[in-house]
């Protein structure tokens, strides 16, 4: 290991639900195909409140003190002895779930359905709220000096909203409705402008996040307050339904939307996870319309492209971000993102500065 490195850092632990303390940990010793990340920058994620207010997700229970955050950047501080694609000082983005590389979904290019995936801040592996952690260097991304910490960061849910495009086969000129505007579904709407969607139709109850889609050149809001949204889209697609819809809130009621706003031959992309595991759809309507439903699990090979496009300026970012805290105000930082969502929308924590 580079011996600029220092032998301990800060870490913002999680003790119990809705407790985190800083400590000092041991840095990580990385094996010959890893490096050593100084993190610049970390992204709150849904996934991560979850944690912190409900200790666990589905299957993956919080049982011994964890480190949450995985959606981060940084700077390679150390490489392993085998690493031939990094050097000290390189600028990177960190995809998160390392894989097994063996399976049979990672041989299908369809890695992130690998049973065996190591993903950061997801029981029992730790996160990013750190100031170094490690990675296999085929997850690690080379950014270039145009690109933020920041924007690197955003990468990360930037790519759920790539895969959805891509999983739902996107066309330059399409009709989309995106139904939920938190830090993910504003990313889908960054994807979905990339891809080339001409008319971009979206939906939330939160001025703040309307206000957001907007500035990020949506062509239609619709806040349902004050709105029926199945109306206004019939509306605005002449009757016909939009070619496409991503539900990105995890609402049962979205879900139902999204699939009512669909044309005939329309494809829906189920990018939130509600709360309970099964909810009513329109079965006739789906068979009738040959309507073609996507499961969205995280992404593959998705970062290269996001790279790109933020690097490229196609998606402008700068409206996402509201609030930033140093590591040791980690605590301050998940308690403003679970209680002030009408306030905020992206969080980032600077474990580093």
């Amino acid at each position: 290991m580079n011996n600029t490195v220092p032998k301990n850092m800060k870490a913002a632990v999680m003790h119990s639900m809705r407790e985190i303390s800083i400590e000092t940990l041991p840095i990580p010793e990385i094996n010959q195909d890893e490096v050593l990340i100084k993190v610049m920058a970390v992204g709150i994620c849904g996934s991560d409140l979850h944690y912190y207010t409900h200790g666990r997700i589905g299957k993956y229970i919080v049982e011994k003190p964890f480190i949450l955050g995985h959606e981060c950047s940084g700077v390679i501080a150390a490489v392993g002895s085998s690493v031939n694609q990094f050097k000290v000082g390189d600028r990177v983005a960190v995809e998160p779930g390392v894989t097994c590389g063996h399976c049979e979904a990672c041989k299908e290019g369809r890695y992130n359905l690998c049973p065996d995936v190591q993903f950061l801040a997801t029981p029992p592996v730790d996160g990013a709220f750190v100031q170094y952690i490690k990675m296999r260097q085929d997850f690690v991304f080379s950014i270039p000096d145009s690109l933020s910490f920041e924007d690197a960061a955003l990468i990360e849910p930037f790519s759920v909203g790539i895969h959805a495009a891509n999983r739902t086969n996107l066309q330059p000129g399409s009709t989309i409705a995106i139904m939920g505007m938190g830090p993910v579904g504003l990313m889908a709407v960054a994807a979905a402008k990339a891809f080339g969607a001409g008319t971009i139709i979206v939906t939330d109850l939160e001025p703040l996040r309307l206000d957001a889609a907007k500035k990020m050149g949506v062509t239609h809001v619709i806040n349902i307050r004050e709105q029926d949204a199945l109306h206004e889209i019939s509306c605005i697609t002449n009757g016909r339904g939009v070619d496409v819809a991503w539900e990105t809130a995890g609402n049962p009621t979205a879900l139902q939307s999204a699939l009512a706003s669909l044309r005939r031959g329309g494809k829906l992309a189920i990018v939130g996870l509600p709360s309970q595991n099964e909810i009513p759809l329109n079965v006739p309507f789906i068979a009738d319309n040959e309507i073609d439903i996507y499961g969205i699990f995280r992404y593959a090979n998705t970062y290269p492209k996001g790279i790109q496009f933020l690097a490229n300026g196609i998606v402008d970012t700068k409206h996402l971000i509201t609030d930033r805290y140093s590591l040791a105000d980690t605590r301050e930082a998940m308690e403003r993102a679970l209680n002030f969502k009408n306030e905020c929308l992206k969080i980032i924590v600077y474990p580093n500065d």
